[in-house]
């Protein structure tokens, strides 16, 4: 049984991770040991997934990784405020989800989303 799917970026500037998934994501560096930097939510279970597809539905490319989070609009505000490009949204999609694409330090496609409450 799969307790955990990891993704790996393959990149000789690890320590620029941190301005994306610790700064503006605010997940936790779990693990350090300087020739790989894993970042997750401490104390807090994430379910395991893992996509294939086509296409990133509405048209747009498929990313290369989806997070979900909180609050998109709040995440949002600080992906322009550091700066990151914004390459699709945000838009309330018809499956139930708000998004938006950027791309992360190492040129990685992240689709952000929160589900839309009723």
């Amino acid at each position: 049984m799969v307790k955990r799917i990891v993704l790996n970026i393959d990149t000789q500037k690890i320590a620029d991770a941190a301005g994306f998934y610790k700064d503006v994501l605010g997940l936790d560096l779990i693990m350090d040991h300087g020739w790989i930097a894993t970042y997750g939510a401490a104390n807090q279970k994430m379910g395991v997934q893992i996509s294939f597809a086509s296409e990133g539905g509405s048209g747009t490319p498929t990313p290369d990784l989806s997070i979900e989070v909180e609050n998109v609009d709040v995440v949002f505000e600080k992906v322009k405020s550091a700066g990151f490009p914004v390459e699709y949204g945000p838009v309330n999609e018809p499956w139930g989800v708000r998004r938006f694409y950027t791309r992360d330090p190492f040129g990685k496609l992240i689709n952000i989303l929160s589900h839309i409450e009723d």
